[in-house]
Parts: structure tokens; sequence; C-alpha cells
């Protein structure tokens, strides 16, 4: 049992002997004691005041009293102050903690459970590269799920992408129009860039052509749709529908120029999925569902045949659910698909990685699924998260103005050469190290600055922000990570420091953050928030810095400090590399 786990059952049963009062362990808020005051652990006691009918200092004194009387192996000593208990641990604790947890590969590792989870990140469409937008989604969607297989849950990275529509025609017209049969290996680009370059001049083509047809006097709510461009890819989709087979080999074609440059990309992130699904395989999903939720009063038919769902009680409006001509729409599609992945995986939730401008439909979707009793539908999450933009505004993909993935991550690499060849401590570094070095620290930061804010946040990126060594930054944290593992690599640990031991303040505070890792990987899982992770593994590095400026490890007062001080450095190093793991973030030995 961990420290925080044992003061939430020792506190729980403290309640009960006292009040006669039943709470479980996690009705207990504890915190992190401010350095302002004294004790370890904060126990917020407002909660109790209604309940016991009694004002929070005599709760929290009662509750002391108990504490250090009854646990006094646990509790060191207590304060009240304004309703809050702090309570201080005994140094014997924390020596335990550490001799326990020092070497344990583990740590932080939750035992295997049979709760599945599946997480849906990525979801490209097949006209343009991914971009700078894509990255924050699909890092968000790898920790969130890597979080979760950290807490010992089976997980299904999935992906659905959007292959098919009127935005996929558009690259194919002008690839007819204006590629002259071109090809990626021809012009000797990744295939995602080579398509994606035909989406832009499609938007370029259609400008000039919307502009002609209103000089002639055409009107602007017409102009566009009258454009001999516009006409053809409307016509090229209604081809695809009908199964034109000249239409379906350009389309097999093009798309598959897209999905080798995706998975190169992929790759090259760091970024895995167990299933793909495709728009061109589901769209027609969830009909059945359809005449299901009638039968059940769930859907309602309009005269003109179109069929809806009123969801004005729960706060929203009516949604269409299927035209008038039977065909079906997006939320009908989701519907089928949430279906079909329950049946393949059985999975208890289903977290959906999807930016902020889809909340009302993610809001529409869970409810129909819970009205319709599917199962798993209660435990449909949406990871909602704001959009990135530059410095320099909003990216737009049709102007060709988006920030792409393969050349932001090769300018991240060209950064950290600089930084490091300006810093000089690689001179002992082979080519073939540096430029993998490089690749760990310039990825690093991309991640990190993309992960460190409140997904639900707009954010912008600044490159040269996100590679400062001495910032709120991966680079920081890679550097100290291989700090400690130089330290290590002199000084081996030898035994066990002795239980004993009296922690200096520094050595307890490092150790206080360190116990702290597995209740922030739960609250990281519990929020969907990975920047809890990449928070509380920056503090760890700029505690651990602190105290290593204070206290010499080498050199110590004796040998049992030594060995306490070493055990504090192995468990940093791992508790490091383990949460930049869950980030999808590689830390060096060497730097």
């Amino acid at each position: 049992m961990q420290i925080i786990e044992n003061i939430k059952y020792t506190i729980t049963t403290a309640i009960k002997e006292l009040f006669d009062l039943e709470l479980a362990p996690n009705e207990v808020l504890i915190n992190k004691t401010k350095q302002e005051f004294t004790g370890d652990y904060t126990i917020v006691l407002f909660g109790l005041v209604k309940q016991l009918k009694q004002n929070p200092e005599d709760i929290g004194n009662k509750i002391g009293n108990f504490l250090k009387e009854n646990n006094s192996d646990l509790f060191l000593d207590f304060n009240v102050i304004k309703g809050f208990l702090n309570v201080t641990i005994q140094d014997a604790i924390w020596a335990g903690f550490l001799n326990e947890n020092a070497n344990n590969s583990n740590y932080g590792i939750a035992t295997k459970t049979n709760h599945t989870v599946m997480v849906e990140y990525s979801s490209p469409n097949t006209n343009k590269p991914l971009h700078l937008g894509h990255l924050r989604n699909i890092f968000l969607g790898w920790s969130i799920a890597e979080i979760f297989k950290t807490l010992g849950n089976k997980v299904i990275k999935t992906c659905i992408v959007n292959d098919r529509g009127i935005h996929i025609c558009k690259s194919m017209i002008a690839w007819q129009l204006f590629a002259n049969g071109d090809t990626p290996e021809k012009s000797k680009l990744k295939g995602d860039h080579f398509v994606g370059k035909y989406y832009v001049k499609f938007n370029e083509e259609l400008k000039k052509q919307t502009e002609a047809l209103l000089a002639q006097g055409v009107s602007k709510e017409n102009a566009e749709k009258e454009t001999p461009i516009m006409k053809a890819t409307q016509q090229m989709l209604l081809d695809w529908e009908d199964g034109n087979e000249a239409v379906l080999t350009l389309w097999k074609t093009m798309n598959n120029w897209v999905y080798s440059g995706f998975d190169i990309t992929y790759k090259n992130i760091g970024s895995d999925f167990d299933k793909i699904y495709y728009e061109s395989d589901t769209y027609l999903l969830g009909k059945n569902l359809v005449e299901t939720g009638l039968s059940k009063n769930v859907f309602y038919k309009k005269e003109d045949g179109s069929v809806w769902i009123d969801l004005q009680n729960e706060g929203l409006d009516e949604k269409l659910v299927q035209r008038k001509d039977g065909t079906s729409v997006y939320i009908t599609q989701d519907i089928g698909l949430a279906a079909q992945r329950y049946t393949e995986y059985e999975a208890q939730e289903s977290i959906y990685v999807i930016g902020d401008e889809q909340n009302y439909h993610m809001k529409v979707l869970k409810l129909i699924c819970q009205k319709l009793q599917l199962p798993g539908s209660n435990g449909m999450h949406h990871l909602s998260y704001g959009m990135v933009e530059l410095p320099t505004g909003k990216m737009k993909s049709r102007e060709g103005t988006v920030v792409d993935a393969d050349d932001l991550v090769e300018e991240m690499i060209n950064i950290s050469k600089q930084k490091t060849e300006e810093l000089g401590k690689v001179s002992d570094f082979s080519s073939v190290e540096l430029d993998e070095l490089n690749k760990v620290i310039g990825l690093g930061a991309l991640k990190f600055f993309l992960l460190r804010v409140d997904p639900k946040k707009k954010m912008i990126f600044d490159p040269v922000e996100s590679i400062d060594f001495h910032g709120f930054t991966a680079p920081f944290i890679q550097y100290t990570h291989a700090r400690i593992k130089s330290i290590l690599r002199k000084n081996s640990i030898t035994n066990n420091a002795s239980s004993n031991s009296k922690l200096l303040p520094l050595e307890k505070e490092v150790v206080r953050h360190l116990e702290l890792f597995n209740a922030t990987l739960l609250e990281a899982a519990k929020e969907h928030d990975p920047s809890k992770i990449a928070i509380y593994v920056f503090n760890l590095a700029q505690v651990f810095n602190s105290f290593y400026a204070q206290h010499s490890i080498a050199h110590a007062e004796n040998e049992n400090q030594k060995l306490l001080r070493l055990q504090i450095a192995s468990l940093t190093a791992h508790v490091i590399k383990k949460g930049m793991h869950v980030l999808g973030i590689e830390v060096p030995e060497r730097m």
C-alpha cells in the first residue's frame, strides 16, 4: 500500500471510530502540504463539517490526536490550521518507501486487469498531410492510452480515417486537371504531401473560377457552386457512390499514396494503432439502429420521411439521424461504428480524442447511444481539446498555410542541433549518436510543449521556447535524467540505507514527490489529462536539482547518507523515465 493510500485508510478508520461515520478512502481529500505550513500532507476537513455538525478545528484535533495515539508508526505529529489537518509522517516510513522502491523497475506500473479501454485519435483526411493540429491530437491520444495501459488496463488504440466525401474528390479532380500523370515517385514527394499539393491547387482554381463568374454577374451565393471545377467534383462524388470503376481506381491509388506518407510520419513521431477503421467501410453503418430506435420510440419520423431524435429535455435540440431519402448522416455512422467496435472489443470505456468544435456532436452521440441502450455507451468519453495556433495566427489547409507535421519535426531537430552545439557538451558523441540525440531532444521538446497544457485550452506553439534547456520543457527534464544517470554510473548502490535514516528537508521533499507518482497517474487517467504528468515530472526534476545543489552524493556525510541519496537518485531517474514515457518522450542516458 502506498503512503497516501495508507493515510486515507487510517483517516477513514479514525472517522468511523470517532464519529461513527463511514467513508470510502477515495472520499478523503488529501493534498501535499504547502511550503509555508508544517507537515507532509494536508487533509481537507470542510466536507465533514455539515455531516458532523462540528467546527473543522475540533474535527481536525480529534482526528489528529487519534492518529498520533493509534498510528504512531505512521504519524509523527499534526497541526490544524483553518479547517486543514496537516500531518507529518515518520522518517522511517520514507526510508522504507525508498528501500522498497529504489530498485523496483515496476514502480508506477499497476497489475494487469480485465478492464478494456479504447482510445480513438488522429482521424486524418486523405486529402492532405498531417499538420500541427493533428500532432496535438495524436500526442494526446497516444499518451492517454499509455497512461491507462500503465495503470493495468487493456488498451486498444484506434483511428478512423476520413477517406471519402467531397474533400477527397477535390484532390482527385485537381490531379486529373493539373498533374499530367505525375506521381509521388516522379516528383520525389511523400505521398501525403503530393496529394495535399493538389488539394491546394483545387482551391486556387476554385477561387479563380468563382471570381470569373462574379465578374459575369453571377450572385455571390451561387458563384462557387456554378464553377466548372465544383460541378465536376460533385459529379465525381456521385460516380464514386455509384461504383464507377475509373473513379474508384483513382480513389484507391491516391489514398494509397497518402497512407504510405502517413505511415512514415507515424513511425517518425513514434505513434501507432491497433486497429484502423475507414469511413468508406463504415459510412453505411447505423441504418439498422435507426429502425431499432424507431421501434423503441427513441427516434421519430417526420411527414417527409426523415428520422429525428428530440433531445430538448436534455438541454439540446432535435437532431436528424436519417435523411428523407433514407441516407445516413455523420451521427448515424458514428452510432453504428460505436456498436461495431463494442462487438469487436467489448471495451468498457471509449475515449474519443476530438477537437472542441465537436463538443455538441459528442454530447449527442453519447446520449443517443445511451437511449438505444448500446453496451459500453455509459463509458463513452470525449477528450476535448483546443486548437493549436502559431505566433503568426491560425492555419488554413485550403490555403496551404498549415504547419506540416514532417516539416515541424525536422525544424525541431535542427533547433536541437543548434542548441546542443551552442552548449558544447557533446564533443565525445559520434555523428550517429549525435543525430539520435538531436532527434530525441527535438521530438521530445515538441511533444512536451503540446502536452504540458490542459487539453481543453487553446494554445500557441513556439518552437524556440519549447527547446529551452532551462525552462518548463522536455530538454530540462531530459538533462536532469542524464545528469542522474551519470551520478549512478560513478557511484553504485551496494546496499539499502538504514530504515532509521533521518531525512533532511530537501531529501524528504524529493521522496515525498516520488511517492505521488501513482496518485498523479490515476488523476491524469481520471481527468483524461496528460498535462498532469508533464507538470509532475517537471516539478520532480526541479525538486531533485534543488536537492542535488545543496547535498553532495559522492561526498555525503557518511556511508548511510550516501546510500540514501543514491536511492533517491535512482528512483528519481526511474520515475522521470516512466513519466516521460507515458508522454511518448525518450530520455537519454547521456547529454
